[in-house]
């Protein structure tokens, strides 16, 4: 499981996110971006991040560290924004959080280079969980002392709200036109050819077994936390054999 912390001080709001998430002091001195429960997208955007995070951290990508951080509501009564105090206020217990990379930049794809083989290996995984919010109008990637790092996976795996729907998933296609890396020719069959086999049952169990059972209980349809998490990995093993082969509206590398 990802490790525990106490929030013990909120410093501000980031206003760049749409969920206006937050840095937050914790006991273990560290410093975080808190993303909340209380947040309008609700808990399954934790959820996805969770699993979106540890997936590519498993495969080589770089991600800032996940913790789950508590928080006493109370925290939130000194705030003077009352936009900031209410989400405070509505997001008491198991929240989650990320190292804060002190001093990253932005990526601006007119501005930095990314080699074509890194490039295809984020939009290989990308298109394996369908993440719809990497493109060059919000990229999603910091620049942090020369590496290039993933953030913000919660607009991902879209088929965990529709159920129903969620098998058929794998074999619909990405279209990556818009993606912040298509001009860097990304290898994307390259990148299967390494990553693919990689993605196992085992490894998904592992990956989704970091989600706290706070944020899997209640949904209808399944009994148990485990249950949800067997329903977040089957599109995922199902769909990263051959998704490279479904990316579209780019010209990939050699």
């Amino acid at each position: 499981m990802l490790k525990e912390v106490i929030a013990t001080r909120y410093i501000a709001p980031l206003r760049e996110g749409g969920s206006l998430p937050g840095l937050v002091e914790a006991d273990d001195l560290g410093t975080y971006v808190m993303k909340f429960t209380g947040a309008g997208q609700g808990r399954k955007t934790l959820v996805a991040e969770v699993i979106c995070a540890e997936l590519a951290r498993r495969l080589g990508l770089r991600v800032p560290g996940l913790v789950t951080i508590g928080l006493d509501a109370v925290l939130g009564l000194g705030e003077p924004e009352q936009q900031v105090q209410d989400l405070l206020r509505s997001s008491g217990g198991t929240n989650l959080g990320m190292d804060f990379l002190s001093g990253a930049l932005g990526f601006d794809p007119l501005a930095f280079e990314v080699s074509g083989e890194e490039a295809g290996r984020i939009v290989w995984f990308d298109a394996l969980v369908n993440n719809v919010d990497r493109s060059w109008r919000n990229p999603n990637l910091l620049m942090s002392q020369g590496d290039l790092w993933l953030i913000d996976h919660g607009a991902t795996m879209i088929w965990h709200h529709n159920w129903p729907g969620a098998d058929a998933s794998a074999t619909r296609s990405y279209d990556a036109s818009d993606h912040a890396l298509a001009r860097f020719r990304p290898d994307v069959a390259g990148a299967a050819a390494d990553l693919a086999p990689r993605v196992t049952e085992e490894l998904l169990a592992e990956v989704t077994a970091q989600v706290p059972d706070a944020w899997l209980v209640g949904e209808p349809g399944f009994d148990t936390p485990d249950d949800l998490r067997r329903a977040y990995a089957r599109p995922l093993l199902a769909r990263a054999a051959a998704v490279h082969e479904r990316v579209t509206g780019i010209e990939e590398g050699t």
